[in-house]
């Protein structure tokens, strides 16, 4: 369950302004025990939309470009890539990873600002609020706003919505949406108040009769340009009949700038000189727009001129991306908002709009020519698996172009953002000289999928995904761009994929496609695929689960109800006993066991999925639960929700909480198993000990390590979730809207990730004899035993044991290491180090021990040698 963050709302006074203020950071949390883990995007490149790109006027190569669900992203220059900024956004604010607007100061270049929230309406539960750093986003301030903010609504890519005052870089405007109006800050963002004075809010709504209340808002103002020269300040309101509004006094006051056209709302304005250019459409896009102009207008004499490239007649689209080259006065471009057919187009003007040329021309229908090639070399499944008819080409320039940016240090660099990825070209001025210029994809580091489904199978390649919009991949290779995406059939939005467990080459996949068919087969591990058959009344891909050994497969689609098939796909029967739109998994042992949840009850089949049968075991009722079945244990399967973590070994007839301070679990998943250990490791996204985040457990749930923390949280995470059933200690974690992300432990060496039916082998050494303190007076014993090491470091483990008659309260183990070894970190027991010498107390938890029993405690270890012996004697008293 997400839950709202809490601010404290400070009054403060501002001139025209009723003021409200709340500050405050990044949630802090501190998760004890923790493992060090070192977290990876699995590359995709791209993948959503990018409504826009900020380059830093000031500073030669600072650029951000900001997406609408991932957060925002600064180019690195050296690296020819972006670093995320926004992943220590977390479960309880994932809105925040919705960007809507960024600002790039341009006086002191280490400001930036961001304006976060992903939903006006009830999809977010929480109000927006606005991001200051002080370090190019390495670490940002937060103040809440008492309004929602959003960053995925209609409207997102006009803009930008925040600007900073560059003759008083103190001041910095917000053009908000829903008729919240325009607010300003003077104090370089920390506290801001609404502009009283400013006359409109706007009153553009795409579909006030929309019932989802998604298209039902009112997108209010749009972008906050200066006139470096003047006091002149410039505002875009999403108003057709009085689309611009300007200061000329700094703020003070407000009007409507007279003679402007109407009719569209401005989706950019850009100042160059003594001209405003602005950039119109019919709607506030990104996704439609049919009609609309270009204009500029005299500053200096309040002359309004339509520039438009396209006369009216001619124009089924309308204009978003503008930019201008800060270096060439008079060259501006402008791209379509929407022509999705045949491609986009851009034009260029250096005659400050009097005359145009556009990137590809007609050359006697179908024919075109283009001033530029494509070169999707490093992203190759941008052709989307087509191969295109004329008039359209695969890859396409682009469509949704709301970003549109020249370097205005570099007349020859031109970022722009589609709906799937940010292209550009370092030789635009080619253009100029009717030679062509080179577009590729600059979207290395941006990883903006919205993952639903993982698979890690114990053959084959190490991943498959399932992905909204670009449907998955087959991922060979976790850390390289895959040449394409599942196709034949690409099924849309994929939703879900299983694989079976005994026979891991057969995969089954389901997708949102807009017809059928909706689901696909797999005999290759995921690499290729065959079209299945479905049941009549199929809508949507839904849930999907595949028997033990490949011989039956359960799904619950939308549009009709559970079916099973057990002819791989090809015929399919109505399930009885379960209701349509369960969530449905399989035993990873029993073939004829598959699982089921709907509505707070648990349902189990044991005939393949003809029948189920519900479960009388206490379920979350409400909130995001999900559940797996356990490799290599027939009828043990654990379910995560909002009441914790529950674990059944009899096939969910009854459950029991597992402990370990789990108090809230999103996702539950299992990889391979600790070295000396039995059990698979667990892996849990949700709350241990108060904190939330991800955990491990190498004991089936008595104890967690957290193996994220506070820099790494990447918001609404976790109901796509896979352990690594090949090397001990990865885990393959989904979000919405920052991609998929891979983790390993620190400290050991990277394990291969092959696409072959072999194994990689273990980076961890077995464990030398065990050491154990001897029993008799103390009252308890200790086993000492490494589970694992590498260079430079070692993981180990002590067994505690209670040997006396009476129940313990409290235990303490010592030890001296020869070695020079030196502790790092610790599970179970707070241990502490003074020189060679080791103590270990116990945790609240484990201390008491009735007589006989038992617990563990866990550690990391450093070594600065060759040699880690086992220390000798390990002694143990019950009176620490």
């Amino acid at each position: 369950m997400r839950r709202s963050t809490g601010g404290a709302l400070v009054a403060a006074l501002m001139t025209a302004a009723t003021a409200v203020a709340v500050a405050s950071g990044p949630n802090v949390a501190t998760a004890a025990p923790a493992e060090p883990y070192t977290w990876k995007n699995v590359r995709i490149d791209g993948g959503g939309f990018i409504p826009g790109i900020v380059f830093n006027p000031g500073e030669k190569d600072l650029i951000y470009a900001r997406t609408d669900i991932g957060g925002a992203y600064r180019w690195s220059q050296a690296a020819q890539s972006w670093t995320p900024l926004l992943d220590w956004v977390g479960q309880d604010d994932w809105g925040h990873n919705g960007v809507l607007s960024i600002a790039a100061d341009p006086v002191d270049t280490g400001r930036v600002y961001a304006a976060v929230g992903m939903y006006t309406n009830s999809w977010d539960p929480n109000n927006g609020a606005i991001l200051r750093s002080t370090d190019k986003g390495n670490t940002w301030s937060r103040t809440a706003l008492p309004f929602k903010v959003g960053g995925n609504m209609p409207g997102r890519g006009m803009g930008e919505r925040l600007a900073v005052d560059p003759r008083d870089n103190r001041k910095v405007y917000f053009a908000a949406e829903g008729g919240n109006g325009l607010w300003r800050s003077v104090d370089h963002g920390v506290t801001w108040g609404k502009v009283t004075n400013f006359p409109n809010a706007g009153n553009y709504v795409a579909d006030p009769a929309d019932p989802n209340g998604y298209l039902n808002q009112n997108q209010g103002l749009t972008w906050v340009t200066f006139d470096p020269a003047s006091p002149a300040v410039y505002v875009g309101v999403a108003d057709k009949e009085n689309p611009v509004y300007r200061s000329l006094d700094s703020g003070a006051t407000w009007e409507r700038v007279a003679g402007q056209p109407t009719g569209y709302l401005a989706h950019k304005g850009v100042i160059q000189g003594r001209y405003l250019f602005i950039a119109t459409s019919d709607t506030g896009g990104p996704y439609d727009g049919a009609a609309g102009q270009v204009a500029r207008l005299d500053t200096t004499t309040g002359v309004w001129t339509d520039i438009s490239p396209t006369p009216v007649a001619d124009r089924y689209y309308g204009y978003s991306g503008l930019t201008v080259d800060a270096k060439k006065p008079g060259t501006l471009m402008v791209a379509t908002q929407i022509s999705w057919w045949p491609d986009a187009i851009f034009f260029r003007s250096t005659d400050y709009g009097a005359t145009w040329t556009r990137a590809w021309d007609w050359n006697g229908y179908p024919n075109r020519t283009k001033r530029y090639t494509m070169d999707i070399s490093a992203n190759p499944w941008l052709d989307f698996n087509s191969t295109a008819q004329a008039p359209e080409e695969s890859p396409k320039l682009g469509w949704m172009n709301e970003s549109l940016a020249i370097d205005p240090f570099d007349s020859d660099r031109l970022l722009y953002g589609t709906g799937a990825t940010l292209y550009g070209t370092t030789q635009l001025t080619n253009w100029d000289a009717n030679t062509t210029f080179t577009v590729k994809p600059f979207a290395k580091g941006i990883e903006e999928t919205a993952v639903q489904d993982l698979a890690s199978p114990p053959t084959g390649a190490p991943l498959v995904s399932a992905l909204y919009d670009v449907g998955g991949f087959h991922h060979a290779d976790l850390d390289t761009v895959q040449p394409n995406f599942h196709d034949t059939p690409a099924l849309g939005s994929n939703t879900g994929l299983d694989f079976a467990e005994l026979s891991p080459s057969f995969f089954v996949r389901v997708g949102n496609a807009e017809a059928a068919p909706h689901i696909g087969v797999s005999n290759d591990g995921g690499k290729t695929w065959y079209q299945g058959q479905q049941p009549s009344g199929v809508t949507g891909g839904g849930t999907v689960a595949v028997g033990a050994d490949a011989n039956a497969v359960v799904w619950s689609p939308a549009g009709t109800g559970v079916h099973y098939s057990a002819t791989r796909g090809s015929t399919w029967s109505a399930s009885a006993g379960i209701p349509a739109g369960a969530e449905v998994e399989s035993d990873r042992v029993n073939p004829k066991t598959f699982y089921g949840y709907a509505a707070g009850k648990f349902y189990t089949s044991t005939d393949g999925g003809a029948t189920f049968t519900a479960s009388a075991a206490a379920m979350p009722t409400e909130g995001r639960v999900n559940f797996k079945a356990v490799p290599g244990s027939s009828g043990e399967v654990w379910l995560a929700g909002e009441t914790g973590l529950l674990r059944s070994t009899n096939a969910g007839q009854t459950f029991s909480t597992v402990g370990g301070g789990v108090s809230e679990g999103v996702n539950v998943a299992f990889g391979k198993a600790a070295p000396g250990a039995t059990n698979p490791a667990v892996f849990l996204v949700g709350t241990v000990d108060g904190v939330d985040g991800v955990y491990r457990s190498d004991n089936s749930g008595a104890h967690w390590v957290r193996i994220n923390d506070d820099r790494h949280r990447y918001g609404n995470a976790g109901d796509a979730l896979a352990g690594d059933p090949r090397i001990y200690g990865r885990v393959y974690l989904g979000t919405n809207g920052r991609g998929i992300l891979y983790a390993d432990r620190n400290g050991g060496p990277a394990s291969p990730t092959p696409s072959t039916s072999v194994s990689p082998s273990t980076s961890v050494s077995p464990s030398p004899s065990p050491s154990t303190s001897p029993s008799g007076n103390s009252g308890c014993s200790a086993t000492y035993k490494l589970t694992g090491s590498w260079t430079g470091g070692f993981q180990g483990e002590v067994t505690v044991k209670n040997n006396g008659t009476a129940t313990t309260n409290a235990w303490k183990v010592g030890w001296t290491w020869t070695a020079g070894q030196t502790v790092t970190q610790s599970w179970g027991g707070t241990a502490t180090q003074s020189g060679a010498a080791v103590s270990v107390v116990n945790a609240g938890y484990n201390g008491t021990l009735t007589s006989g029993a038992s617990t563990t405690f866990g550690f990391l270890g450093g070594t600065t040698g060759t040699t880690n012996p086992v220390p000798s004697p390990i002694t143990c008293s019950t009176t620490p």
